[in-house]
């Protein structure tokens, strides 16, 4: 099934260029559907700041290529410990990515309404790590086209969470996905093949991967 097109923002962005040295492009707006679907397929995404909703779009930018993720022997003896779900429990992912005893947390109750409702329209997706019945890690982002952008990822158990991005990276691999953003580059996200490029590389990046269809693992069209 095809996500549903929301009605338009009412806001207008700046180009991700006047971004200033720490990624921020610009303050305010809302999180509407239309409002988060434009900004992501213009390079950008939204975390709260001062009260309000700052919209980044870092330099350099974090990406996986889908084709250069480093799977360990020891996180491939994790993959056969958990069973790998996709969207069965989108809210509850999302919940504990904003646990507050996470350090640095961001995610707060307006995030998590804004990205279940997008979810509902099929923009937004999880993928998610079980154990014994339970939810013991996964990641949740946003979809659209051969674009995924990966918003936050948690764990319960070891290697849960690294478990789900390599469910999602070898689906959206098989499926027609060609981008997959991380946002920042960190060092954990580095040892699992992580790259770093240029904010103008991946603008271009990303005008081309969300004028694709949607990839098929989203849609249930494929094998």
């Amino acid at each position: 099934m095809l996500p549903t097109e929301p009605p338009p923002s009412q806001w207008s962005f700046p180009s991700p260029e006047v971004a200033d040295e720490h990624g921020l492009v610009c303050a305010g707006g809302d999180l509407e559907p239309g409002t988060l679907l434009q900004a992501y397929r213009h390079g950008m995404f939204p975390m709260p700041m001062h009260g309000t909703i700052g919209w980044w779009s870092p330099e350099p930018r974090g990406t996986l290529p889908l084709d250069g993720l480093h799977v360990s022997r020891s996180l491939r003896r994790s993959t056969r410990r958990y069973e790998v779900r996709f969207d069965t429990d989108f809210g509850a992912v999302v919940a504990a990515c904003a646990e507050p005893s996470r350090p640095h947390g961001w995610i707060d109750e307006r995030i998590i309404a804004a990205y279940v409702r997008l979810h509902r329209l099929g923009w937004a997706h999880s993928v998610e790590s079980w154990a014994d019945g339970e939810l013991v890690g996964g990641l949740y982002g946003v979809a659209i086209g051969g674009f995924f952008a990966g918003e936050s990822m948690f764990h319960r158990r070891d290697d849960a969470s690294k478990v789900a991005l390599v469910a999602l990276v070898e689906a959206l691999r098989s499926s027609g996905g060609v981008l997959l953003d991380v946002q920042w580059t960190t060092e954990h996200l580095a040892r699992l093949g992580a790259i770093e490029m240029s904010r103008s590389a991946y603008l271009k990046l990303v005008r081309e991967a969300v004028t694709l269809p949607m990839a098929t693992m989203w849609t249930g069209t494929g094998d």
